[in-house]
């Protein structure tokens, strides 16, 4: 059965481009090389940049036509990456395994939410980094992006709440503008996390 993400990503053109979200680019410096977890990553823009910086990537999303197109960007820049197809919220997160974890603007209801991010910093080796974009619940107030339903939007304060057992080195509710292939463009209102795990 053809999802809400098949039918947004079933055209020739990449919606949220071809690009890497920003902040990963500003941040990848803190993940250490190894294996990377990207969550809800579509059509691959952020995977297959990790894997040009010589990281062994594993994208996860619910659209199989998002991750067809993944694995044709990754063969187009001459890299490789996994993936797999699944529900998120259903999806374990083997402990002790991740250098590196990606959620750019993965939402998810609260609930599912908490739950996948205990999930997450359970997943992290020692010294992995967990990096995080994702439209606040300001993000109401734009036209430019992201789901307009606050149950999926995010808050620093919940952020902070749900990540209580890694160390946080950035942790901020922004606004900035964003240029990211048709659906994310313009002003928008941001929670950005950085959190390292520690030994």
């Amino acid at each position: 059965m053809r999802t809400f993400w098949d039918e947004r990503y079933d055209r020739p053109e990449y919606v949220y481009g071809t690009e890497p979200n920003s902040f990963l680019v500003e941040n990848v410096r803190h993940i250490p090389k190894g294996r990377v977890l990207c969550l809800a990553e579509g059509e691959g823009r952020n995977a297959v940049f990790l894997a040009q910086k010589g990281y062994d990537v594993t994208a996860i999303d619910a659209s199989k036509v998002g991750l067809s197109k993944a694995r044709d960007l990754a063969e187009s820049e001459n890299v490789k990456i996994n993936t797999i197809q699944t529900d998120l919220v259903d999806w374990p997160i083997d402990e002790w395994q991740w250098q590196g974890i990606v959620s750019i603007f993965c939402h998810l209801p609260m609930e599912a939410r908490h739950a996948v991010f205990q999930r997450c910093a359970a997943g992290l080796a020692p010294n992995g980094i967990f990096l995080m974009e994702a439209f606040s619940e300001k993000q109401l107030q734009y036209n430019t992006g992201g789901p307009p339903n606050r149950d999926l939007l995010i808050d620093l304060t919940s952020a902070k709440k749900e990540l209580a057992g890694l160390s946080l080195l950035h942790a901020h509710d922004v606004v900035r503008d964003i240029r990211e292939g048709i659906y994310h463009t313009g002003k928008a209102a941001v929670v950005q996390i950085l959190a390292k795990k520690e030994r």
